[in-house]
């Protein structure tokens, strides 16, 4: 049924936030055409949270140690916020060149089993 997920980064600085993502955080990509980017996320999950208004959305991305990632931002000279101890995870922030802001955090909650890609049926 679902092969996989597609986010979007809605942004001021396309090319300069499509650089970082290649050039900083090193994700593959490929080129949709026209220099439209498409990058490669390793397994991903999605949870559901109560909120007082619907319809928003937030893109975190999972690392195994979040000092060592803040680490890697400062020697490239990238700001990352202050990380914070929570129940859940040890959360940073890094703001991205066209101002988006991506949460980036430790887990420390369990993490499901990443879903095999359907196969295509030929005979269908």
């Amino acid at each position: 049924m679902i092969i996989g997920a597609h986010s979007i980064i809605n942004s001021k600085k396309p090319e300069l936030d499509k650089a970082f993502l290649r050039d900083v955080l090193g994700l593959p990509n490929v080129d949709a055409g026209h220099g439209w980017l498409i990058f490669g996320l390793p397994p991903s999950e999605i949870a559901v949270h109560p909120a007082d208004a619907g319809g928003s959305t937030e893109l975190f991305f999972i690392v195994k140690d979040v000092e060592e990632f803040v680490a890697e931002m400062k020697k490239r000279k990238i700001k990352c916020s202050p990380t914070q101890e929570l129940h859940w995870g040890i959360l940073t922030q890094v703001t991205l060149p066209g101002g988006g802001k991506i949460g980036v955090y430790e887990a420390r909650h369990p993490r499901p089993k990443a879903v095999k890609a359907a196969k295509k049926n030929p005979a269908k």
